[in-house]
């Protein structure tokens, strides 16, 4: 559950779970091993969790031998929380103790061999526990960079767009922010060991890699008695033979400079996608939200990056009914998406989160149905603009890297849903470098291909389109 770090989190782990022996299965009755990665950016995130962990503890005693864990940043921020309401939990890891979670299986195994069984395997960042694993005896910092760098792909898993860490925490501590307290503070790879792992995705069939951080842009590292930054890290993941994509994300706007839209202008590979939370269009909140830029620098920055990147691709994010927001301020946000027409945006209804500055000093006095309210009146507005960006590339030809079936192909094969067409078993879908989804009818022989595909109809969230032969396209965009 979670953000695309938690995903690449996921993956991380199942390869080093296959590594030592087990095999993924898509019924967890049937699991030796459980394992729920959580996330706690809303409330909502981690309702979904305890009612996640309802169900397998039913499962559970019919499976005496399961091993069931929680992992991630709810496991960091509500350990005490999951063990008193959820008492067959096993272990419980955070998300910068990754590396230990063979040890921690290992450790359950134990104790269970010994009769002890209730006990718990525990291994977070902060010393919450009463008792840490043997495991935590070596440096974590080292031991969860080596767990990147050992990444080993499951069998059967694509690694056709795969993610790569840049960095890992944040020290910009925004008031509504769990994550500087669940990841730590931030911490930059060194870049020898992010091209390295480039290198080893394209050589095991990566075609587009996206370099994750909280704050990507915000990347430096001192080394060698220089610090690489962030567009010169883009530099060298750039020159990976193999990778023909590379995106970013997510970036902070007091943080970025124009050597990085330099770099999206003039490296091939670099797609013109930009995805720059905003959060607010109401500078009294920004404060309040301790964000650290204003809306004219934010504004300013947006100006710069379509100057600068022609044809650049926009994303954003924003909270809706964070404390203390009036409707003058929710207005001034509608303003701000009308003025920016984003692409897409992500949107969130404010939810307290225990331990941040916004739940220490501020109340949470926006009601429930104005925030749903707000959250409703703010996805109209993104669902006209994106229909509105959408529709002008009806008629172009545009080149997208084939990800696989549809959703309805896919319910269509499994036998999902009687409105399906039997036809759409060879609907295909994919993506544009600009982030567009795009769905086409197609063999399944082009999973994994660059295609050219002309865009014959258009929805807010989706473009559909035909694939274009390689002899009627200007340029064969396929990739044998």
């Amino acid at each position: 559950m979670g953000c695309q770090m938690n995903v690449l989190d996921s993956e991380l782990v199942l390869g080093q779970l296959c590594a030592i022996g087990y095999g993924p299965t898509d019924d967890y009755h049937s699991a030796d091993l459980v394992l729920v990665n959580t996330c706690s950016v809303r409330q909502h995130a981690e309702d979904k969790v305890y009612s996640r962990l309802g169900e397998i503890g039913h499962a559970k005693p019919k499976r005496p031998g399961m091993i069931v864990g929680v992992i991630g940043c709810m496991a960091e921020r509500d350990h005490e929380g999951i063990q008193r309401r959820a008492p067959h939990v096993d272990l419980l890891c955070g998300p910068g103790n990754l590396n230990e979670l063979p040890a921690l299986i290992a450790e359950v195994r134990e104790t269970r061999g010994r009769g002890n069984v209730g006990q718990r395997a525990i291994a977070l960042e902060h010393d919450h526990s009463r008792r840490k694993p043997a495991a935590q005896r070596i440096s974590p910092h080292d031991s969860i960079e080596a767990f990147d760098l050992s990444r080993s792909p499951a069998p059967g898993r694509s690694v056709l767009q795969s993610y790569v860490r840049v960095q890992r925490g944040c020290d910009k501590f925004c008031s509504f922010c769990v994550v500087p307290f669940t990841r730590g503070p931030e911490r930059s790879r060194p870049p020898d060991h992010v091209v390295q792992e480039a290198k080893k995705l394209a050589g095991l069939g990566a075609r587009e890699i996206t370099l994750l951080g909280q704050t990507v842009n915000s990347y430096s590292y001192a080394g060698n008695r220089r610090t690489v930054r962030f567009a010169e890290l883009l530099e060298r993941v750039h020159g990976v033979e193999g990778i023909e994509r590379l995106r970013f994300v997510t970036s902070y706007p007091g943080d970025f400079t124009d050597d990085i839209l330099e770099a999206m202008r003039d490296l091939p590979k670099l797609c013109e996608y930009l995805h720059l939370p905003a959060q607010s269009g109401s500078n009294t909140v920004l404060e309040r939200m301790r964000r650290q830029y204003t809306v004219e620098q934010y504004t300013d920055l947006i100006d710069r990056a379509r100057s600068i990147v022609p044809g650049i691709s926009l994303a954003g994010d924003f909270i809706v009914g964070f404390p203390g927001e009036t409707d003058r301020e929710h207005a001034a946000t509608l303003a701000l998406v009308e003025r920016i027409r984003y692409k897409s945006i992500y949107m969130f209804m404010y939810s307290q989160r225990p331990g941040t500055v916004a739940d220490r000093r501020l109340i949470d006095d926006v009601p429930d149905e104005v925030k749903r309210r707000r959250h409703a009146e703010l996805m109209a507005l993104q669902k006209r603009i994106s229909l509105t960006h959408h529709q002008p590339m009806i008629g172009d030809e545009v080149e997208v890297l084939v990800e696989g079936h549809s959703k309805a192909a896919v319910k269509a094969r499994q036998g999902q849903g009687r409105q399906v067409s039997w036809r759409r078993t060879d609907q295909l879908t994919g993506r544009t470098r600009g982030d567009e989804i795009v769905v086409f009818t197609g063999p399944e022989s082009l999973i994994g291909r660059f295609v050219a595909v002309k865009i014959t109809a258009a929805t807010a969230l989706t473009l559909h389109g035909a694939v274009v032969p390689a002899s009627d396209s200007l340029r064969s965009l396929a990739i044998a």
